[in-house]
């Protein structure tokens, strides 16, 4: 599994993911595949929040208009949109034979067949450390050639990721000061009050009411959080748990009680890619379990000597009080109205939240 050859470039993540989004994808989301450009290229239509990744300024000022501004009830701020990608690999997928120079016209294509307005290609990666020269050249290429085209180039998320080059989380608590060290060390002694296993996708284990638990688990932690764009659905978890191909490790936290949290890791390339978790509150809180996970798979990723632990988008103040490294992305959009082709161009910082985010981290303004 580990020395697998990958059917896309910048792929980060076993086939069964990709596999499963076509045939079992988020809820709302219609996958298809893009033609013409010198390869299969993966893709979904769904109605887009506009306002998924904006700041809370553009938030409070589009509640604003809604109130003052009639006619501005009438602009649809959830659009069909074409997105080029997929929300279960790390990066945009590419086929080894795209030709990013002849994207645009099959692209134009599909939207209006689609009846469509908008295109993102979305995470883009940006010099990824994770993946080949060759891959990053052809991401730049693809940028390049997009932006000629008339696409807008935005900052996308930042992908977390730490090179495992300690023997040992003590080892690699070092690092912190002394007072993360000590908030650290407090938060692991909840390992006392629970106990972690480690079993295969394809178990015994994943029978449907267990696997049901922890998908009511993921929602939990979907409902939680301040994004919401790809829910997906049981189905999707279910071919993915029962699946024995995959080198799809799962954690199991449990207390007294019984199982509070699951986290869903994959093998791949040597090193271990953090895909999904979901926490049942408010035992997460009371003991610590986003902490506890994460030293958790650094410690699988020393005693199993894989070289990477791929931590995942979203959340990134918190990863990097952790400890983590950044690699950014971008997405380039295409919009068919022109005047509002022409507000994107001008508005784009206020959506790209993770690169004022790294921006304040690295000026000292987050931990």
């Amino acid at each position: 599994m580990n020395g697998e050859m990958k059917e896309y470039l910048n792929q980060l993540e076993p086939e069964i993911l990709i596999q499963t989004f076509h045939s079992e994808p988020p809820e709302g989301f219609a996958p298809l595949t893009i033609l013409g450009c010198g390869g299969a290229l993966p893709a979904f239509m769904t109605d887009f929040d506009l306002l998924t990744t904006a700041d809370d300024r553009v938030k409070k000022a589009v509640h604003i208009l809604n109130k003052i501004v009639p006619f501005f009830n009438k602009i649809n701020l959830k659009p069909r949109t074409l997105f080029v990608g997929t929300t279960v690999s790390e990066y945009i997928l590419l086929p080894k034979e795209v030709q990013p120079h002849a994207l645009k016209g099959p692209l134009v294509l599909k939207m209006n067949d689609q009846r469509s307005s908008l295109i993102i290609v979305k995470d883009v990666p940006c010099d990824s450390p994770l993946l080949s020269g060759d891959e990053n050249e052809l991401s730049k290429s693809l940028m390049s050639s997009l932006e000629e085209s008339g696409f807008i180039l935005m900052s996308g998320q930042a992908l977390a990721y730490i090179p495992i080059t300690f023997a040992s989380t003590e080892e690699y608590l070092q690092k912190f000061s002394k007072s993360r060290r000590r908030d650290f060390t407090r938060k692991l002694r909840s390992f006392s009050e629970i106990s972690v296993e480690t079993m295969r996708t394809g178990d015994d284990f994943f029978v449907d009411a267990n696997v049901e638990l922890l998908y009511q688990l993921f929602l939990n932690t979907y409902n939680n959080s301040s994004i919401h764009f790809d829910r997906l659905t049981l189905s999707f978890f279910r071919k993915v748990l029962k699946d024995d191909g995959s080198d799809g490790i799962v954690f199991l936290y449990r207390n007294r009680e019984g199982i509070v949290a699951f986290n869903l890791c994959f093998i791949y390339r040597s090193c271990l890619v953090d895909k999904y978790i979901g926490f049942r509150y408010p035992e997460a809180r009371m003991h610590n379990l986003y902490f506890l996970s994460w030293f958790h798979n650094l410690d699988f990723c020393i005693k199993n000597k894989l070289k990477t632990f791929i931590a995942g988008w979203t959340d990134p103040e918190i990863k990097a009080y952790l400890g983590a490294e950044f690699t950014g992305t971008n997405h380039a959009v295409y919009i068919k109205n022109p005047l509002l082709r022409f507000c994107l161009k001008r508005l784009s910082g206020f959506f790209e939240s993770d690169k004022r985010v790294l921006e304040g981290i690295v000026a000292g303004k987050h931990p």
